[in-house]
């Protein structure tokens, strides 16, 4: 089980190798997620028309390792854009990935770019 969790890792900008093309801005729904593939790895990528940002994590749950966040509710915990599991509740920021519950799991974040009406995800290998 750890190694499907040691597959997803944070990336920060400056590690950026490739942004990936995971779909046009209209195969997402406004304030919803949508799981893409990128090699082996599941995504949940989200569009957060509230506040007008985008978001991408695992869409591993770290938790009892489903792969559900992308059908996750998204909101916001003292102005921290959130997605809470849809089994189990568990909240992580989409901005750093911390689990906003006070427990130990953490999911890996992307960066995202919109251009020309595409979204891009950044990876770094």
């Amino acid at each position: 089980m750890k190694e499907i969790l040691d597959q997803y890792r944070t990336v920060n900008e400056q590690e950026i190798r490739e942004w990936f093309l995971a779909g046009k801005i209209s195969d997402f729904p406004s304030d919803g997620g949508v799981c893409v593939k990128y090699k082996t790895k599941q995504i949940a990528v989200f569009n957060f028309g509230r506040m007008g940002k985008w978001y991408a994590c695992q869409n591993l749950c770290p938790h009892k390792l489903e792969m559900v966040i992308s059908r996750g509710m998204i909101g916001e915990s003292a102005g921290i854009p959130k997605v809470a599991c849809p089994l189990h509740k568990k909240t992580f920021s989409l901005e750093d990935g911390s689990n906003l519950n006070g427990e130990e799991y953490k999911i890996a974040v992307y960066p995202v770019k919109i251009e020309n009406k595409n979204v891009y995800i950044g990876f770094s290998e």
